[in-house]
């Protein structure tokens, strides 16, 4: 998996029952490759349009294909497993245009050349077959939430903070919900990127050390995309930084670790919105991805939880025994996994979709 946030590649080597069930599964193996600068910058700047985008995008694809391919590597030398001994390759590709509203979602990758390289199948170009049922095509991870994460003791939110923040409600008994709520840490990533250099804020620290502006988050508060009823999703095609400029139109004077903090507080109160709008039984809040690692950004969305006046508690999926960075990754195993046994991988109450089906295209070996 590589997502919004445009860091490297995550990968899991993941094990299913021999029976084919999709449940217990565990974790054989982890690995993670970083993306060179260039090619992060290219993968960034095919978020918009540009000059030959269709010849760059191809050879961008060919090169996060090599990257997936030394992920792979990485995980069979680890695990000293045999590539022919694995069943599949889930690989999502990195996502440069998600437009559900149109009709299409577009994600980077080349799992001709992934299987080539492997010798491995392939199972890539998960979102297309929901979206062509009339679905989002996102989020997906929220089936796999319920399958793993699932209980009947305790009504459960799962928060996935990665680039863009979404979440799962997984309440016993009732359907699943889920949607994107927000930027994740696409907004403050760029920010610190561009005063100090940093490609992320680590523990939010900078943040922390910054004040809230209460204008300038009832600026950001105001986009429509918040006030939207789910089934939804977002992604860099909304916010960006050409987005928070806009925004910024009006606080011309305000200091850039003011901004931050405030940016921080943005993703914490909007993620504490949806939560408390659509998951008020909820007792935990069990987050993944980079942001369950920004120590301020935890803080602030307790803070904001109690603002709203919700009690749950706010804990990683450390808790559950899944490293938050890896929950994503073995998602998209999970989910190679249902179409390798011929089974839905979506769910419409989260989609929007017509009804369940079995995502993804093989790619043989």
């Amino acid at each position: 998996m590589s997502g919004t946030s445009l860091d490297g590649v995550d990968g899991v080597l993941a094990e299913f029952p021999a029976d084919g069930s999709d449940t217990p599964v565990s974790t054989v193996a982890t690995a993670y490759i970083p993306f060179p600068a260039p090619l992060r910058e290219e993968l960034m700047a095919l978020q918009a349009p540009a000059d030959n985008e269709i010849h760059r995008e191809a050879m961008a694809a060919n090169l996060l294909a090599c990257h997936y391919a030394d992920c792979v590597a990485q995980l069979t030398a680890h695990s000293g497993i045999a590539p022919a001994a694995i069943c599949a390759v889930g690989a999502h590709g990195q996502t440069i245009r998600h437009r559900p509203e149109a009709g299409y979602t577009r994600q980077i990758n080349n799992p001709s050349l992934l299987a080539e390289l492997s010798g491995i199948d392939v199972i890539a170009d998960f979102r297309s077959r929901d979206i062509a049922a009339g679905g989002q095509g996102a989020p997906l991870v929220p089936a796999f939430h319920q399958a793993i994460f699932g209980t009947a003791d305790e009504t459960r939110v799962v928060a996935n903070i990665g680039g863009i923040s979404n979440i799962s409600v997984l309440d016993h008994g009732q359907k699943v919900i889920g949607f994107d709520t927000g930027p994740g840490n696409v907004l403050m990533d760029a920010w610190i990127a561009r005063h100090l250099g940093g490609s992320f804020d680590a523990g939010g620290a900078w943040a922390a050390g910054g004040r809230v502006i209460p204008a300038l988050l009832q600026t950001l508060l105001d986009e429509a995309f918040l006030k939207l009823a789910p089934p939804k999703s977002t992604g860099r095609d909304l916010f960006h930084l050409a987005w928070l400029e806009n925004k910024l139109s009006g606080f011309a004077s305000a200091a850039a670790q003011d901004v931050q903090a405030t940016l921080t507080e943005f993703t914490a109160v909007t993620l504490a919105t949806a939560i408390a709008d659509h998951a008020r039984a909820a007792q935990a809040v069990y987050v993944c991805g980079g942001g369950a690692y920004n120590a301020h950004l935890m803080h602030r969305l307790q803070h904001a939880l109690a603002g709203q006046g919700h009690s749950a508690h706010v804990a990683s999926t450390d808790a559950l025994g899944v490293a938050p960075n890896h929950v994503e990754a073995l998602a998209f195993a999970w989910l190679a996994h249902r179409h390798v046994e011929r089974q839905a991988g979506n769910l419409p109450s989260v989609t929007g979709a017509k009804g369940l089906r079995i995502l993804g295209a093989l790619y043989p070996a």
